[in-house]
């Protein structure tokens, strides 16, 4: 049999992808040889679909272990606690993280937009010396484990929970930001519109996209192209392949500062 090509581990449980033509009993053998040769998982899912739409919600099958969908995970010298059906979660962003918390300068304000269970707030809250960090999610039961994970990194008084669609928190909010985060999923809108009512000038932006790699000339026009339709003028600071996501395609990073 053609084993699986990979696997991700978080904390307690492997999430893994079966070929087509896998059958149960032969998943379960690959399964049982993952709980044997590592002993701190515990459970093993099968990734079921792609993730879909803005909530970043996946679909998973039990395999074999402990039936549980609740994840304990551990990076960055954080924990991070998540259903891994109903809420987001990507263990390969874990250097990206560790990377932009080290960009905070002190007493920064930072916003970060499709925060999930918040990773990237507390990583930032617990690495940085930022003054607050406000953390943005529409996903309703991302934002319940989001208050769990505040509490259990005891970044309470670091990190605040802005729930909600960003499209209409961003017009109320009486507040322009020194730094925002936007490790967006892979959607049409950019949502730097947002982003920009955010800003002022000196604000830095890390934004999140996906494309071919011979396509990263082009997002970064969509960048200039936004920024000038929002009255924005901005300087491309650094722009960085963070990740493959498949063949050929990539995670793509443009930081860049109002100016």
């Amino acid at each position: 049999m053609n084993n699986p090509r990979s696997f991700d581990i978080l904390g307690n449980i492997v999430l893994t992808k079966f070929p087509e033509n896998f059958k149960l009993k032969d998943k379960k053998k690959f399964a049982e040889k993952i709980l044997e040769s590592n002993r701190a998982v515990k459970t093993v899912l099968e990734k079921k679909e792609k993730i879909k739409g803005r909530l970043r919600k996946l679909s998973t099958n039990f395999i074999a272990g402990e039936n549980t969908k609740e994840v304990l995970y551990r990076e960055n010298d954080c924990v991070f606690r998540f259903n891994i059906d109903k809420t987001y979660f990507s263990p390969r962003l874990s250097n990206e993280r560790k990377e932009i918390a080290s960009m905070i300068k002190k007493d920064e304000t930072v916003f970060v937009m499709f925060a999930g269970v918040a990773p990237f707030s507390i990583v930032i809250a617990k690495k940085s010396k930022a003054k607050k960090v406000y953390s943005n999610e529409i996903n309703r039961e991302a934002n319940k484990y989001a208050e769990t994970n505040i509490k259990l990194n005891k970044v309470q008084n670091r990190v605040e929970l802005v729930n909600g669609d960003v499209k209409r928190i961003a017009p109320k909010l009486n507040q322009k930001f020194d730094v925002i985060v936007m490790p967006r999923p892979q959607l049409k809108d950019t949502f730097l519109p947002s982003a920009f009512l955010l800003s002022k000038k000196g604000t830095r932006i890390y934004y999140y996209d996906f494309c071919k790699v011979e396509e990263i000339d082009s997002v970064v026009d969509k960048v200039k192209k936004e920024a000038e339709k929002a009255g924005k003028k901005i300087k491309i600071l650094k722009v960085k392949k963070a990740g493959e996501i498949a063949p050929y395609k990539i995670r793509l990073r443009i930081d860049f500062m109002i100016i």
